[in-house]
């Protein structure tokens, strides 16, 4: 298996959670649904149309993150908009409940829009990675896809965020082809979505215990290997001073940077697997997926 990169538990930030809101900066939260993260955007008491969620986790937790919002922002708060990483299972769960409940605009990469508009699945999943159950259990996971059109929208071309000012969506391609990131140079905060990940999301025990590490995109999910590298290298190169993933907790600081730059540097041999059927180069060449 690839190598891990530790981070220093130091790096880790965010302040005790309520109802399960891990609050990283004033108008910056996540909260942990199961195996990934949710983001608001918003300072704690924004009135409706003041804030933004970001992602909406795996099925079933609607009520999960309306308890967050209730807490955050008040009983019946709506934000101004949902901003999607990418489409993925395990982002979407939630998202047409929320959206027929908030009737509000859902932002994506046009690359996502068939993820989201119900015409098309992703690529299979792919078990043969390995790292731990999490990814054997992978081929069970839905491929969608979802269908959100009344509410979906494409994100401006000239990389604004809406409902977010002073943020910039980047794009990220690699573990889904309309993958962003979301970045806030002010202050060097980074939404990183998966195209980094704070812990081992192949393990089911490194999902529970959430050990500070630092990964490429989850490997059983990941179809296009030299887009993620290229994405990394890239969110490496904007030195963020925090850091919040799709799945792990929240870093911040030196340690989390020289990670992320280890992590870019070697990225062939501490993020991708061994073998599997999108590894370039290694897979037979009947038995590869064009992403």
């Amino acid at each position: 298996m690839p190598d891990q990169i530790p981070i220093d538990p130091g790096a880790e930030v965010g302040a005790e959670a309520h109802e399960g809101v891990h609050e990283v900066l004033p108008d910056v939260g996540y909260q942990r649904l199961a195996i990934v993260n949710v983001a608001y955007v918003g300072a704690a008491g924004a009135s409706d149309g003041a804030w933004v969620l970001v992602d909406a986790g795996v099925t079933g937790m609607t009520g999960r993150i309306l308890h967050g919002v209730e807490h955050r922002y008040g009983r019946g708060a709506r934000p101004a908009a949902i901003v999607m990483t990418h489409g993925h299972f395990d982002h979407v769960g939630a998202l047409r409940e929320l959206a027929e409940r908030w009737d509000v605009p859902i932002y994506a990469h046009e690359l996502e829009l068939p993820y989201l508009d119900g015409r098309a699945a992703y690529p299979p999943p792919d078990p043969s990675v390995g790292g731990g159950m999490m990814a054997r259990l992978s081929s069970l996971y839905p491929r969608g896809p979802v269908d959100v059109r009344p509410w979906l929208r494409t994100l401006p071309a000239d990389g604004a965020v809406p409902g977010m000012p002073g943020w910039r969506w980047l794009h990220t391609p690699g573990h889904a082809p309309g993958h962003v990131a979301l970045w806030r140079a002010a202050d060097r905060t980074l939404l990183a979505g998966d195209a980094v990940i704070t812990t081992k999301q192949e393990s089911a025990y490194a999902v529970l215990t959430q050990k500070p590490e630092l990964h490429g995109p989850p490997m059983y999910f990941t179809p296009d290997w030299p887009s993620a590298r290229t994405s990394v290298e890239r969110l490496a190169g904007l030195e963020p001073e925090i850091l919040v993933s799709g799945h792990g907790r929240a870093m911040h600081g030196a340690a989390m940077r020289a990670a992320l730059h280890a992590l870019a540097r070697d990225f062939d041999r501490v993020a991708i697997p061994e073998h599997g059927r999108y590894v370039p180069d290694r897979a037979p060449a009947g038995e590869r997926e064009a992403p």
